[in-house]
């Protein structure tokens, strides 16, 4: 099962620079941590991977299945970074909405809903009013609402933004759980944030791709003498700097 990217070309305005061009890109197993600076592509590449935007050119799949149709979407889910939460609804509520919402029958998205907060560690939550939960938690409901129809591929934009730091280990361990039936792409700008923890990272800077491979490759970029904990940034700026980009 792979999702692919194959020589697409997207921009979001016909007469300016295109922000992809003939780009392409497969998502490996496990948990791909995706970074870059503002302007790189990074959201534009998830818009595409989660058919939100449809490429100019090129074409997007999921073993063999385009982009667009309802197969794909069953097995490709994008959370963005804002969860709104709906104050009446309860965590479960909530998660099974979106099951429906998703095309499944009401008693299928009750039952599932309840799966799917289990797997973000939530299960005693479920009968909490989303407008009570705290950020970490409400992010993590998000995450439940969308793995409830049973996604293969998760999307995340800066899924962490506003932690704390206790919320941000908690976010992580739960996506380490996910990983054995499914693969996650997540996009930050917080470099330390899952880097040395993930199994492979993608750097991404003008539209293109600096750097793809598992995490230990992306690590041989650090500098001799670099502080312990500073790796993965240390990492980032020297790939950067090397291609004369400023970090």
């Amino acid at each position: 099962m792979t999702l692919h990217i194959d020589h697409c070309t997207y921009g979001y305005r016909r007469w300016k620079q295109p922000v992809l061009r003939d780009f392409s890109y497969a998502l490996p197993d496990g948990l791909t941590v995706l970074l870059g600076p503002n302007g790189a592509g990074k959201s534009t590449l998830l818009k595409l991977a989660a058919s939100v935007t449809k490429p100019q050119r090129g074409r997007v799949t999921l073993d063999g299945t385009p982009a667009g149709t309802s197969a794909y979407r069953r097995s490709v889910a994008w959370m963005p970074q804002d969860i709104t939460p709906m104050p009446t609804l309860t965590a479960r509520e909530y998660v099974a909405y979106i099951g429906w919402l998703k095309g499944m029958s009401r008693a299928e998205a009750w039952q599932q809903s309840r799966r799917a907060l289990n797997r973000v560690n939530l299960t005693d939550q479920a009968g909490t009013r989303t407008g009570s939960l705290s950020g970490g938690q409400l992010r993590r409901v998000g995450v439940a609402g969308a793995l409830v129809h049973g996604a293969r591929v998760l999307l995340l934009d800066e899924p962490t933004a506003g932690m704390d730091p206790y919320q941000r280990r908690v976010f992580r361990d739960i996506l380490r759980g996910l990983t054995d039936d499914v693969r996650v792409l997540l996009s930050t700008h917080d470099v330390a944030d899952l880097a040395e923890e993930a199994d492979h990272v993608t750097v991404m800077y003008g539209g293109s791709v600096l750097h793809h491979g598992d995490t230990d490759s992306f690590l041989t970029h650090t500098p001799p003498g670099t502080l312990e904990g500073r790796a993965a940034e240390a990492a980032y700026t020297a790939l950067l700097t090397s291609r004369g980009v400023a970090a």
